[in-house]
């Protein structure tokens, strides 16, 4: 029996590890496509200190083309179910759809991440809710297809803080439990680099709008070339060490990344450095 998630089973800092079943994904190309591949990426992640790992069959980088759900679950469904019956950390299904979203949980999943906060198939939440599992609401105005289509906010960090704090209410209301809910901003998903910027840098004020543990996904993504002007993979994860510094240094309770050495060893520094004394002695 699968133990029902909770936030604070999470350690302090933790981080989410990315494992991409795609054959389009923007960050690795389909390298992990194969279930055999997929299921080693995710031990390794496991290894390296992820507290989460998020499983994904459709991408949703922008301009990404809709996966069928039938197709979606083939490619899911036996890396979650090896995952979750070797690992000892949770397994997320990152996903928009009733129907993965349940093949999933079935197979052992205790998350459910989905891109759209419950917006694109409503009935997610209710799965969700009789599974007794995590929900991740991110935001999202439009789809993968659309979302970076000339995206408007008055202001960014209180119109993302009050949608997302709707979703939290949607999900509470068909008997998501509290404990279990985490948002995420959507960083990249509707928003231009002004955007992305001002909610990093608001994260304080959002996390109070919205009331509960932050989750944030900038690992690798095309604003952080645009801020660099550095498009190499090398430049990508520099930036994304700096964001998850950041954003642990703001509040936020999870980042989501595909190289999870990495923050993994920034978020123990983090803590060592938070214990230390004065005199540099680190408390227990």
């Amino acid at each position: 029996m699968i133990a029902p998630f909770s936030v604070a089973a999470l350690t302090k800092r933790a981080v989410m590890g990315v494992v991409n079943v795609t054959p389009d994904s923007f960050s690795d190309g389909g390298r992990y496509l194969a279930s055999d591949a997929a299921i080693v990426h995710g031990r390794e992640l496991a290894l390296e200190g992820a507290a989460v790992i998020d499983v994904g069959g459709e991408s949703t980088r922008p301009g990404a083309t809709p996966v069928a759900a039938d197709d979606e679950v083939a490619r899911i469904e036996p890396v979650v179910r090896a995952l979750a019956a070797e690992l000892t950390v949770p397994v997320s299904i990152d996903t928009t759809k009733t129907l993965v979203a349940e093949a999933a949980l079935a197979a052992g999943a205790t998350i459910v991440n989905d891109v759209s906060g419950g917006t694109a198939e409503p009935d997610i939440l209710r799965v969700v809710a009789a599974a007794d599992a995590g929900f991740i609401a991110m935001h999202m105005r439009g789809t993968p297809r659309t979302m970076q289509d000339d995206p408007r906010y008055d202001d960014v960090v209180v119109e993302v803080g009050d949608e997302l704090r709707r979703r939290v209410d949607a999900a509470l209301a068909v008997g998501v439990r509290a404990e279990a809910i985490m948002a995420d901003p959507g960083i990249g998903f509707g928003k231009t680099v002004e955007h992305n910027l001002a909610l990093l840098r608001g994260l304080p004020v959002l996390a109070e709008r919205v009331g509960v543990p932050l989750v944030l996904g900038t690992s690798r993504k095309s604003f952080l070339a645009k801020v660099l002007g550095d498009t190499s993979l090398e430049a990508r994860d520099d930036a994304t060490l700096a964001t998850t510094v950041w954003c642990f240094a703001h509040g936020a309770a999870m980042v989501r990344v595909h190289d999870v050495a990495a923050s993994v060893r920034a978020a123990q520094l983090i803590d060592v450095m938070e214990r230390s004394t004065q005199d540099g002695v680190v408390a227990a």
